[in-house]
């Protein structure tokens, strides 16, 4: 090779190479294992079939909640003693029979109005009779017969008025028809006020001892009120002296005066 073809006199595979056109590529990056997981995973990538799944798998759980939440509505009866569970169904037992002992009346009355040659007569019975009834129930008359008397001693000045009011509550759930409380006739609208060692009764100002006279059936009563956690046990805790004593004849005397509607006439001509 001459000169003319070579002037530089470079040899033609010796030496540097020409650098490349374009300027220079950086190194590729590694692809992590998280970097793929999350390109696996988002966007989600749906078939038919999974969403399927996927609807049931909810409708399943939301069962189970379901479930779950009636079942623990019972847990007040499941988690109770065996003495309260007995308490609970002699109570439904015995309004059961109350209803049952009304029915019966109710249908001899009726087959006395039919069988009777003066009906009319006969209902004027009937009428006094359920006036007389409506009467002992609203405190309008005196009643008398079976019960017990109830006597709580407060020498700390604790009992509270709830605590009276729970033992009231206890009696009409046993059957009480007819109560009297240191001389105020309990009627269906009567309350407690005040503080524990200044109660009053519908307003009245009661002191202990608080002495309830209640008619009623005494082998229901009684029992009712001797429950484990009962009202007795309760006010025991506060120091209270409780005194329940059975009779064959308790005197509710104490009266309330006959209150004429300010709206309500009888549809009866």
């Amino acid at each position: 090779m001459n000169n003319d073809q070579n002037p530089r006199g470079e040899q033609p595979d010796g030496g540097a190479h020409a650098a490349p056109d374009g300027p220079p590529q950086p190194p590729a990056q590694e692809v992590t294992g998280r970097q793929r997981l999350k390109a696996g995973l988002w966007p989600p990538r749906l078939s038919r079939a999974q969403l399927i799944v996927a609807v049931l798998l909810f409708g399943l759980g939301l069962g189970l909640a379901i479930q779950v939440r009636s079942t623990s509505d019972d847990s007040a009866l499941r988690g109770a003693r065996q003495e309260d569970l007995v308490r609970i169904l002699d109570e439904v037992d015995d309004r059961t029979q109350r209803l049952e002992d009304e029915k019966q009346r109710l249908e001899d009355q009726r087959a006395e109005l039919e069988n009777s040659s003066d009906q009319a007569e006969e209902a004027r019975k009937q009428t006094l009779e359920k006036e007389r009834q409506l009467g002992i129930l609203a405190g309008t008359v005196a009643a008398e017969g079976p019960g017990i008397t109830l006597t709580i001693t407060d020498p700390s000045g604790a009992v509270a008025p709830d605590m009276l009011l729970d033992a009231l509550q206890e009696l009409r759930a046993a059957g009480a028809e007819a109560i009297e409380v240191n001389g105020v006739r309990v009627v269906a609208n009567t309350y407690f006020s005040g503080d524990a060692g200044d109660v009053q009764v519908d307003g009245k100002k009661i002191e202990a001892p608080y002495e309830f006279s209640v008619i009623g059936k005494p082998q229901d009563l009684e029992p009712a009120l001797n429950i484990p956690g009962g009202v007795v046990q309760t006010l025991e805790k506060e120091q209270a002296t409780v005194l329940v004593e059975q009779s064959d004849d308790i005197v509710v005397d104490a009266l309330r005066p006959a209150q004429r509607p300010d709206y309500a006439r009888s549809s009866t001509p």
